[in-house]
């Protein structure tokens, strides 16, 4: 067949776009169809007060329950808005023109543009898209040109992943929500009716909100590369708590394996403390005894769950690099460890006993009891696959790309988590705790009581 000298009509071109995008073509439409039908069989008045009801309705949604509408209404509307502002005709067929990503049809010359199938826009700063590749294009070749798109985006950082064959997800990081200073640590609270064990702040979240934490019937895994900022995830919470653990309502153990070097300086805040392996199972077995001790109380009082209060504390036990005693120990010893925080992650909910793990390799193989951590943080790691190891399947592709934040002061402390209810994952970064901060908090929760740690 000879090479046209001409392009396809117009008219021609328009119908293939609407089969392409359907919802351009139907939904306008389709509204307007519906409100004319609404005039033809209710009247003008009434249809007008049924547009007017929705319209004020979600108005009121949008003023009256923010998190919901943000959770709900906002991503769908973000995602249309930038589709056909963003990555929309012309403007797309030139980024990926200008990096080298189009093929050129060798029987027609005619430039093939691979297709945008799907935008995603789970948070304010990264959107995802999927593509569909051409014949003959592979993810590498985005992988390669990833720097390219990211400058013609005008973008952060672009990531590439492979969905299935001939379709990639483009994670696009738009920008960073966090400065480069480190956010300051929360003000002490001093009354324990101002801690609210269900919401503890521990930092920010790229709204600029408070990013808070449960810590009621909850284990916490937090995973991040050494210089992450792994270790103002185990002092702020005890900041938050600071009066529940000056009255004994809040109760700590800490392991702290790193020869003691991370929790020296906070050493008094804790009932327990081990800084050698010996001493660590020793602290792992009393936690798990005091568990069934408090489970049998329970049991007595005819009550299926606990109450934080100086009888019934919250036991909270700090692990600072999990892995060491779930994977480099001494092997028969790992073992028993393992079964004894698998025996307290699974019965410690009701009881009031929960697992705080600290780890820089999060792999199956270190650690075992991963599965078992209900609420997980992911910080800067240092592979791609790590990030669904922490998170949970497609959580990169949805935008967390903890593998991309850059291990350094200014990126200390930023990572993801997936609030409970959702699919989508939250870019956080945690309060800064300087030394100062910390003495400060032992002054505040040690003064007029003994010292409480029993395990050096």
């Amino acid at each position: 067949m000879p090479k046209p000298t001409r392009s396809q009509g117009l008219e021609f071109r328009a119908i293939k776009w609407g089969f392409r995008h359907p919802g351009m073509v139907t939904v306008p439409p389709g509204l307007a169809a519906a409100v004319g039908a609404g005039v033809l069989e209710l009247g003008a008045q009434t249809t007008g007060g049924i547009v007017g009801g929705v319209l004020v309705g979600a108005a009121g949604w949008y003023r009256g329950h923010p998190a919901s509408f943000d959770q709900v209404a906002t991503p769908w509307l973000r995602a249309f808005r930038r589709r056909w502002v963003t990555y929309v005709g012309r403007k797309w067929a030139d980024i990926l023109l200008d990096c080298d990503l189009v093929t050129v049809n060798r029987r027609t010359d005619a430039v093939v543009v691979p297709r945008i199938l799907r935008v995603r826009s789970v948070s304010p700063s990264i959107d995802t898209i999927h593509v569909r590749i051409n014949r003959g294009q592979t993810p590498s070749m985005f992988e390669e040109h990833a720097d390219a798109l990211a400058h013609a985006l005008r973008a952060e950082r672009v990531a590439v992943v492979k969905i299935k064959p001939q379709v990639i997800g483009l994670v696009v990081e738009r920008e960073n929500p966090f400065d480069a200073d480190p956010i300051p640590a929360i003000d002490l609270p001093h009354a324990a009716d101002e801690v609210d064990l269900g919401a503890i702040e521990l930092g920010d979240t790229e709204y600029g909100a408070a990013w808070t934490q449960s810590f009621v019937g909850q284990h916490l895994f937090v995973a991040g590369a050494t210089g992450s900022g792994k270790g103002s995830l185990l002092w702020s919470p005890l900041r938050g708590m600071a009066p529940l653990l000056r009255d004994g309502v809040v109760v700590p153990d800490v392991i702290d394996l790193k020869e003691g070097m991370e929790t020296e300086i906070g050493a008094p805040l804790f009932h327990r403390r081990a800084i050698e392996w010996d001493d660590a199972v020793g602290v792992v077995e009393s936690f798990r005894d005091e568990l069934k001790t408090r489970q049998a109380v329970l049991r007595e009082q005819g009550r299926r769950k606990f109450t934080a209060s100086a009888e019934t504390p919250l036991r909270l036990l700090q692990i600072d690099e999990l892995g060491m005693m779930t994977s480099y120990g001494p092997a028969s010893e790992v073992r028993a460890v393992l079964k004894l925080l698998s025996e307290i992650m699974t019965q410690g909910r009701a009881a009031g006993f929960g697992v705080c793990g600290y780890v820089q390799e999060p792999t199956k193989d270190t650690v075992p009891v991963r599965e078992l951590f209900t609420s997980r943080v992911c910080l800067s790691v240092t592979s791609q696959n790590q990030v669904d190891m922490v998170l949970g399947d497609g959580m990169r592709l949805r935008g967390a790309l903890a593998d991309e934040i850059p291990l350094d002061p200014a990126h200390a402390g930023i990572g993801f988590v997936v609030e409970q209810g959702s699919r989508n994952p939250l870019r956080v970064r945690a309060s800064y705790q300087s030394d100062q901060d910390i003495r400060d908090l032992v002054e505040f929760v040690t003064s007029g009581r003994p010292r409480l740690h029993a395990v050096a």
